[in-house]
């Protein structure tokens, strides 16, 4: 299981006093030494704390893939078409939102986010759709011709009664398992932290968790490689534990 770190927070730091530190070229760059396989940005419509500065110099110093988070905005788009990242994650987005509030609809926004798909593949970049954990919204990203999707897992990690916990779980166990059989990369994030990835990590149908606000704030107390590091060793400790009870 792969591990993207978003590092959208190191800027939101840095925009909290309007530094110029701490740089978040500096946390992807740091990502990338600790292991990660790619780093994340959400350059997002207001630039609230990711800028372009920041996703051009990713591009250039990045030897894993970038990932840019991006709505389906006329500027942004032609900004990922020139920076050229190895793949762009489309996701809804809106200006007062705290963070991304649930999945992209792409039945009631199929025919603008299948053109936006189109546009990126034509320029080589493979494009991801963020959705939630939905039959439905999975066969729209099949019919556009999405390359991966990403499993919304807020209300999993919002979920504060273990029922619903639960419930939430097995929509993203459905959902993960939909998407590989139709033969997607799959992947999930939004609200993974150190405590409750270990449910996620024993659905072997998701191949990548992207991960950004946890890792930041664990970054916070003990560094950001340490932070990387701890996340990739709970990942690989779930993994090599599934292999020997399959194996046994």
């Amino acid at each position: 299981m792969r591990l993207g770190v978003n590092v959208d927070h190191a800027a939101t730091l840095r925009e909290a006093r309007g530094t110029v530190y701490p740089d978040p070229v500096v946390a992807g760059m740091l990502c990338e030494w600790a292991g990660c396989d790619s780093v994340v940005v959400h350059l997002r419509e207001d630039r609230r704390h990711i800028k372009e500065r920041d996703v051009f110099l990713l591009s250039e110093a990045l030897k894993v893939p970038l990932n840019l988070e991006m709505s389906t905005s006329t500027d942004i788009v032609t900004y990922a078409l020139y920076i050229k990242p190895q793949q762009a994650t489309l996701v809804p987005e809106r200006r007062k939102e705290l963070t991304t509030e649930g999945g992209l609809d792409l039945i009631n926004n199929y025919q603008k986010t299948e053109r936006v798909v189109k546009k990126l593949q034509e320029a080589g970049i493979k494009v991801s759709v963020f959705i939630d954990p939905s039959r439905r919204q999975i066969e729209k990203a099949k019919k556009m011709g999405a390359d991966h999707v990403e499993i919304h897992t807020g209300k999993f990690a919002d979920a504060k009664l273990d029922t619903q916990k639960n419930k939430e779980l097995q929509k993203i166990k459905d959902a993960a398992k939909i998407a590989k059989d139709k033969g997607f990369f799959v992947a999930a994030g939004h609200g993974l932290n150190y405590d409750n990835i270990a449910d996620i990590v024993k659905i072997k149908e998701i191949e990548e968790l992207n991960i950004g606000h946890a890792i930041v704030a664990r970054a916070v107390m003990v560094g950001i490689v340490s932070a990387v590091q701890e996340m990739k060793s709970l990942m690989q400790l779930k993994t090599v534990s599934q292999k020997k009870v399959k194996g046994s």
